[in-house]
């Protein structure tokens, strides 16, 4: 089996446009030690909007 929270935890993305939409996904710990930014599409407000990484 695999470990669980070893390299690559799993993190949630909350939509900076206030909907309270949220991506799940995976990253690298090593590659990217800070909390990830990432440009995704909110279904709420119908465009993309920068996703921010929550703890």
């Amino acid at each position: 089996m695999a470990k669980r929270d070893g390299v690559r935890p799993i993190i949630k993305l909350r939509s900076t446009a206030g909907t309270g939409f949220t991506y799940v996904t995976r990253k690298n710990r090593r590659n990217d030690p800070d909390r990830l930014t990432i440009r995704k599409y909110d279904p709420k407000v119908r465009q993309h909007v920068e996703f921010r990484e929550e703890r």
